[in-house]
């Protein structure tokens, strides 16, 4: 955060309470209310970071009405305001009512300004916090392609291949560890090329036994086999004049890759049990999580199919390596599950953006979906925490996120890098840098580094 005061609001009806917040807030720029129309007035004037608000006002001072109504009209402004309910302790059903409704905390009467002081300071870092989030995402430069959530460059390098295969007719192999996201590329692709207006079928062919597999891809006649009562078309043949995605190609058995391979060649399939040959126009995109080169080599997977296969090939990065798009994604599933469960949690607190940043994420996207499904579901704050989303508290491995602290971070090392490479020359490192001399000796002072020639 940076030392500007923090923008506080009191709403508070006892005027002796009122100059007590007042000479023990000096680190706050504060203003004051009295009731409910006085507190709405001020929050539209100076939408305040944080408010700390009495519940019980007048005219109704006996209850917590016109204090949650109060609650209520502030966050309709402003949700990502943080409201602390100030209330005596036989109200404390009431203080934990008004968290249910959006409120940040609460503090029980008589006011201890030694524990107000610190709940004011972590509320107004939260409000940082987010607020620098928002303004980020603003800044990312949004996904091409609809559908995808990503704004990471190495996302960005997968996108750009994305739209300039998409036109073709050309076959693609997705490659990826599971949950990346390779159905959604597929779909991608589709939606992109002039086949977007016919269907696209999709087939897990390692969901689907071994016997069942050539029935589910070519279809059957009447009487094929037991059990074959009618005719039945295909996946390869419902997709004529869309896409055929195979997902878990790697997965397909070696018979069934030779017939495969058949179809690939000259885009003509039978069905089981049938005779005459069907002409289809299908384009192909597979994915696997498995190396097929390795396969290749001990005899589980065709060459000439992997290269009818591989005409291009796209590597779909784990989310780990994804710089930014794990709290990108969260917040995009986020929004979609507070619409599906009609739910209102207004974000994640920082102890969970933290959490999600540095999370390993080995389910990849499909992980980081769920666990934001099953928190969004059980949440009992108005913010998503850490344990909401079964993730241990961690710290960023690039400390905080203060911009002044993190210029500095990236001069040190840059600086050190330099003089490591320069064997501790200060001539050949401040020319490596770009600066002079005289501005190395100045940048050394102020970071406290010293040179060990």
């Amino acid at each position: 955060m940076t030392d500007r005061k923090i923008s506080l609001l009191i709403v508070e009806d006892d005027d002796g309470l009122a100059r007590q917040y007042k000479w023990g807030l000096g680190n706050c720029d504060v203003a004051f209310a009295a009731n409910r129309d006085d507190a709405i007035a001020e929050f539209r004037r100076v939408r305040p970071q944080v408010v700390v608000l009495d519940l019980e006002l007048p005219p109704a001072a006996d209850t917590a009405a016109e204090g949650l109504a109060a609650l209520e009209a502030m966050l309709a402004m402003a949700p990502e305001t943080k409201i602390i309910v100030a209330t005596g302790n036989e109200s404390r059903e009431v203080a934990l009512r008004a968290v249910q409704l959006g409120a940040y905390d609460f503090h029980l009467k008589p006011v201890d300004l030694d524990v107000l002081r610190p709940m004011i300071a972590r509320a107004a870092r939260l409000h940082a916090l987010e607020a620098e989030n928002r303004r980020l995402q603003d800044l990312m430069p949004r996904s091409p392609i609809d559908g995808v959530v990503a704004a990471s460059p190495q996302m960005a390098r997968v996108l750009r291949t994305v739209e300039k295969i998409a036109p073709t007719d050309v076959a693609v192999l997705l490659l990826g560890e599971s949950g990346t996201g390779k159905e959604v590329l597929a779909q991608a692709i589709h939606r992109l090329s002039p086949r977007a207006k016919k269907p696209f079928v999709a087939i897990n062919c390692a969901a689907i036994p071994e016997t069942l597999l050539e029935s589910e891809l070519f279809g059957h006649e009447k009487g094929a086999f037991t059990g074959a009562v009618k005719q039945t078309v295909g996946k390869i043949e419902s997709a004529n004049g869309g896409t055929l995605f195979l997902d878990e190609i790697g997965d397909v058995p070696l018979a069934m890759q030779v017939k495969l391979l058949r179809f690939l060649q000259d885009q003509v399939i039978e069905r089981i049990g049938g005779h005459r040959p069907i002409q289809v126009d299908v384009r192909i995109v597979c994915a696997t999580n498995q190396d097929l080169d390795h396969m290749i080599g001990t005899g589980r997977f065709r060459e000439d199919l992997y290269y009818r296969l591989n005409e291009v090939r796209i590597v779909v990065p784990p989310l780990r390596e994804r710089e930014g798009d794990p709290v990108l994604l969260a917040n995009h599933f986020l929004k979609r599950f507070n619409e599906q469960f009609a739910r209102k949690l207004k974000g994640f607190g920082s102890d969970a953006l933290t959490a999600i940043a540095v999370h390993p994420w080995r389910g990849n996207v499909r992980e980081l979906e769920n666990r934001v499904k099953r928190a969004v579901v059980m949440a009992e704050g108005a913010t998503v925490s850490a344990a909401d989303l079964e993730l241990a508290p961690a710290e960023l491995p690039y400390g905080s996120l203060d911009l002044r602290e993190a210029r500095a971070r990236a001069e040190r090392g840059v600086i050190q890098m330099a003089l490591a490479q320069s064997g501790g020359n200060l001539s050949r490192a401040a020319k490596l840098l770009g600066i002079s001399r005289p501005t190395l000796y100045g940048l050394l002072e102020d970071l406290g580094l010293e040179v060990h020639s």
